[in-house]
Parts: C-alpha cells; sequence; structure tokens
C-alpha cells in the first residue's frame, strides 16, 4: 500500500498536492512518501518479528540520504555493492554491524573500508575474492567475517535482465564450488571467518516458490558445513521479493514470512533480508511536465520533460509504469508517453491508454521509487532530477536539481603543452 492518490481532482502525496511541489521545486521531480517507506519497511520486519532477523535494506534501489535515514531510524541494516554505497549508509547513520557487503566486483580500497568500518559481513561471489579479503584482512591484522553467495541454479521467473541465481549468470559460486571454497577457508585462511550462507537469485518476483526452492538447496549446504565443523550463524536470503506494477500480485511480505519462518524453523540461525524494490519502489513518483503533444498519421504523441535518463527502466526492460494526470481528467487517449532524448528508445509508455492533456499539464509516472534516479544519467548533457520526501502536510527538497553548471564540474580544457 501507498500514500499517493487524488483528492478531489489534485492528486496527492500523503497530504501535499502535487501541484505545490511543482510549483516550488519544478520538474521533472521524483516525489517520495516517507509514511509509505517506514510502513514498507514494517512491513518486513514484522514478517520474520518470530525470529531472529535483520532487514538489510538494498542501497542500489534508491540510495538518497534522506531515504537511508529513514530505514536507519527504524533500526535497518544495510546491502551494499559498493565503497560509495557504503560511504552514504554511514552518512545516513547506519550502523555498521548492520552492513552486508554484496557484488561481483569488488575493489581492494572498498574491501580494506569496510574492513575498517567494521562491517557485519562480505557477500563472497569468487575463489579470488576471498583471496583478496583474506590477503586484505590480515595486512590489517583484522577477521573479516563472510558468505559466499551460492548459485542454487533457480529459475526465479523474471526478466533475465534481473535473473542472478542460474548458472550461467555472472553471480555468486556454484554449490559445489562453494564447499570447496568454505571448507578451504577454515583451513587455509586464517584472516577470514565463515559466517553465513548468502542466496540472492534474483529481482521483481512474483511468487513464493522460486525463493523455497533456494531455500531448500541452502538448506542441505547449511547441513553439510555444519558436519564439517564449521560455525554458521547465518542465511542470507537476499531480496528480489515484487511490487505491483501493472497486474502483478506478488506475495505480500507477511506471507513469503510465514512460508519462510517454517521452512527454516529450528536451523538456529539468524536470517538475513534484502529487499529494496518491494520497499521503494511504490514509494516514489515521477513528475513530469507535458512540453507538446503530437498526432501523427498513425501514432499520438505526448512529449514531456523526463526521459530515459531519468527513469531507464522502460526502455531498459520494456517495464509498465501507470501514468496518472496530476490534475483529473475523464477525458483519454491512446498515446506514446515521449522524452526529449534523441534516441527511438526515449520512451515511458508506449500505445497507452492515458488522460488527455495539453502543453503545460502535469503527469505522474507511479512506481518510480526503485531504479528511478539511482539508474537516471546525464545523457544528451541533460541534468539530473530533484528530489523531495513528503512527510504528512510538510515536503523537504532533499536533492537540489543539477545545474548546468554542476554538469562540468570536475572537467578541464587542456592548456599549452602541460601532461598529467
Amino acid at each position: 500500500m501507498h500514500f499517493f492518490g487524488y483528492k478531489g481532482k489534485n492528486f496527492h502525496a500523503e497530504g501535499v498536492p502535487f501541484e505545490k511541489i511543482i510549483a516550488k521545486v519544478g520538474t521533472p521531480v521524483y516525489v517520495y512518501s516517507l509514511k509509505t517507506l517506514k510502513r514498507h519497511y514494517k512491513a518486513y520486519d514484522k514478517a520474520f518479528a518470530k525470529a531472529p532477523h535483520l532487514i538489510c535494506y538494498s542501497i542500489k534501489a534508491n540510495s538518497n540520504i534522506s531515504v537511508l535515514k529513514a530505514f536507519a531510524d527504524e533500526g535497518s541494516g544495510f546491502d551494499i555493492v559498493s565503497g560509495g554505497e557504503l560511504f552514504r549508509a554511514l552518512k545516513a547513520g547506519a550502523n555498521p554491524k548492520k552492513i552486508v557487503f554484496s557484488g561481483v566486483g569488488k575493489r581492494a580500497d572498498e574491501i580494506e573500508f569496510a574492513l575498517k568500518k567494521n562491517i557485519l559481513m562480505f557477500n563472497v561471489e569468487s575463489p579470488e575474492e576471498l583471496l583478496a579479503i583474506n590477503a586484505i584482512a590480515g595486512r590489517l591484522k583484522k577477521k573479516a567475517s563472510f558468505a559466499i553467495r551460492v548459485n542454487p541454479n533457480v529459475d526465479p521467473k523474471t526478466h533475465p535482465y534481473i535473473s542472478t541465481g542460474l548458472k550461467k549468470n555472472k553471480f555468486g559460486i556454484e554449490t559445489a564450488g562453494a564447499l570447496k571454497e568454505y571448507i578451504n577457508a577454515k583451513n587455509n585462511l586464517k584472516n577470514v571467518i565463515p559466517m553465513g550462507i548468502d542466496c540472492h537469485i534474483g529481482s521483481q518476483i512474483t511468487q513464493i516458490e522460486p525463493f523455497m526452492d533456494a531455500l531448500a538447496k541452502t538448506k542441505d549446504l547449511l547441513k553439510t558445513l555444519r558436519g564439517e565443523g564449521l560455525d554458521i550463524k547465518y542465511i542470507d536470503m537476499g531480496g528480489g521479493l515484487g511490487i505491483t506494477y501493472d497486474s502483478e500480485a506478488p506475495p505480500l511480505p507477511s506471507k513469503y514470512g510465514e512460508a519462510v519462518l517454517e521452512a527454516t524453523k529450528g536451523l538456529g540461525v539468524t536470517l538475513i533480508f534484502e529487499p529494496g524494490r518491494s520497499i521503494v519502489g511504490n514509494a516514489g513518483v515521477l513528475a513530469t511536465k507535458v512540453i507538446y503533444t503530437k498526432k501523427g498519421s498513425e501514432k499520438n504523441f505526448v512529449i514531456v520533460d523526463a526521459a530515459m535518463n531519468d527513469l531507464a527502466r522502460p526502455s531498459l526492460y520494456g517495464s509498465y509504469h501507470a501514468i496518472k494526470a496530476v490534475k483529473a481528467t475523464s477525458r483519454e487517449i491512446t498515446a506514446d508517453v515521449v522524452g526529449p532524448i534523441c534516441e527511438s528508445g526515449d520512451f515511458l509508455a508506449k500505445d497507452r491508454i492515458i488522460p488527455a492533456v495539453e502543453s503545460g499539464d502535469f503527469l505522474a509516472i507511479m512506481s518510480a521509487g526503485a531504479y528511478g534516479f539511482s539508474m537516471s544519467s546525464n545523457y544528451n548533457t541533460r541534468p539530473r532530477a530533484a528530489e523531495v520526501m513528503v512527510d504528512g502536510k510538510d515536503f523537504f527538497l532533499i536533492r537540489d536539481r543539477e545545474t548546468l553548471e554542476g554538469l562540468v564540474r570536475g572537467e578541464r580544457l587542456m592548456k599549452g603543452k602541460k601532461r598529467i
């Protein structure tokens, strides 16, 4: 459930009309609902309340430090995939002992940063990475706790670009190889401590069965590892629970929790979950202004000031985002909603029945809180959008709109024959 909707003819975020936000901040602008963010986090926390657990919000979904602080204030941990995300989490007040570091390409400087900040655990994705962590921990005279991200070869039945648990995917280590690495670490690597098993199979998953299939394989590995004398304390099930963009009907965290708690009863582990999209996806909306409308011989076009550089998902995945008029109207048209980018792939919707709008009207692109701003770019030298957080009847600018001067900050012209 989210807290966006019409009051009369005016579309609101909680108690604030979008027109008020737009008048103050302009467009394009990402608008987040604090009440929705907290509600979604608490739904996960409550779903697993009967077992030791840690909810580690996946920062890649939306990394604004105000969003992160909202979760940190609720006691959330964090799933990071870069040194930059660790920096953001700490800036937002995260407890480093509630941070897990995932990702296939952790650099040496990122590993060192994480070790110095005493994070909870690394989710290791290759044998060479484990050796690197061991060496860096030894140099720093530290012990690094780790889980291996086990690739269980489970089909999550999602878009192939966001499937991560099949043999052909770049993520994790296959089960037999993972067992070998755990035993090698126990016997030969003195600066790492095997603490957990990690299993993340994909994103936007709308059924419980793939999670349970992966969990069954994880439990088998847990039994084997304990038989080898390893004291495994954590099972990290990753994230991946989907949201409703169009007609999807993903399970609620409560139903997911019931299934997982039943399947892990008596294992004596702390469960870790890394939700991202399912917490922030429907907590954010992208507001955009209609610049022009254009009627072709075969199609109608609504040209807006948001584009694929602001919201890449439709162009990248063919994803659906519902579109609402900021000022309600009963009239409808069928049109492509497109942006100003010089690419045929620059669209937010194709052949969509949408409210009939004119130049100067505003549209709200729904379900844009996850992988919206965090995947945005400056393509076509376009400043990135502003971000706003709504809290009841108040709203706060939590990221300034980029300026033209800001676009070239850090660049410099060559002067004479001077070299670096």
